[in-house]
C-alpha cells in the first residue's frame, strides 16, 4: 500500500473503533487491507466511508464496520483455518488473511469470484483458497475448520457445515429470524452446539446453486 492509502485505511480503522471496540489484531488487519482495491471504480471516492457499496450481481461489499464486527465475533485468536461462505468482492477474505494461516472462501457467482481472485493476486495475498460453489455445501476436502463465517443471511445453518467445524470451533452467521436478521455465534462443544445471539443486522440472503 502507498502512504496515502495506508493513512486512509488507518483512519478508517480508527473510525470503526469509535463505534465498536476492536482487538489490536483485528484493527491491524482492517488497517492493513486496501479497501479501495475491492470497491468498483465508480465508488472509489466512497471506499473509506462506513457504508455498504454495490459490487454487481445484485451483491454488496459489506461496510467496513460490519466486516470488522464479523471478524471480531469469530474470535480469531489461536485459530488456524477459516471457511467463508460468500466471497463477494473478496474484502472480508482479505481481512481474514491477516489473521488466519489459511482462508478458504466460496462464492456462487462465478464472475464475482474471478474478480476477487484477480484482486488477491494483484495484492500478493497467497493464503486465500477460493472456489465457485454453493457455499452451503462447505468445502469438505479442507475440513475441519477452526472458524466458519457466513457473509450472507441464511434461513438455517446446514448440518454439514457443523460437521466441517472442528471441536471447539466457532461459526458466525447472520440468520433470518421472522422479520429480522440476527448475527448468531455457534460454538461446537463435542456433539453439542451452543448458540448466542449477538445483534440485529442487514445482509443479502444466501441463494442456492451456482451462477456462471
Amino acid at each position: 500500500m502507498d502512504r496515502i492509502t495506508a493513512t486512509k485505511t488507518a483512519r478508517m480503522a480508527d473510525e470503526i473503533e469509535k463505534r465498536f471496540l476492536l482487538s489490536p489484531a483485528v484493527k491491524e488487519a482492517i488497517a492493513s487491507t486496501n479497501r479501495e482495491a475491492f470497491v468498483p471504480t465508480g465508488f472509489r471516492h466512497n471506499a473509506y466511508k462506513l457504508d455498504a457499496l454495490p459490487i454487481g450481481g445484485a451483491q454488496f461489499i459489506s461496510s467496513p464496520l460490519t466486516v470488522a464486527k464479523m471478524t471480531e465475533y469469530l474470535i480469531p485468536r489461536g485459530a488456524d483455518r477459516v471457511l467463508e461462505v460468500g466471497c463477494g468482492s473478496g474484502y472480508q477474505a482479505a481481512v481474514l488473511s491477516h489473521l488466519f494461516r489459511g482462508v478458504f472462501t466460496i462464492e456462487r457467482i462465478e464472475p464475482l469470484l474471478m474478480e476477487a481472485k484477480k484482486r488477491f493476486r494483484d495484492l500478493g495475498i497467497n493464503n486465500i483458497h477460493s472456489r465457485t460453489d454453493d457455499g452451503q455445501n462447505g468445502w469438505i476436502s479442507y475440513a475441519p475448520y477452526d472458524r466458519i463465517l457466513f457473509s450472507a443471511t441464511a434461513k438455517e445453518i446446514p448440518e454439514k457445515l457443523f460437521e466441517q467445524l472442528s471441536d471447539g470451533g466457532i461459526l458466525v452467521a447472520p440468520l433470518q429470524k421472522g422479520e429480522k436478521q440476527v448475527i448468531m455465534r455457534f460454538m461446537k462443544n463435542g456433539s453439542r452446539i451452543v448458540e448466542e445471539e449477538l445483534e440485529d443486522c442487514d445482509f443479502v440472503p444466501i441463494l442456492d446453486g451456482v451462477q456462471k
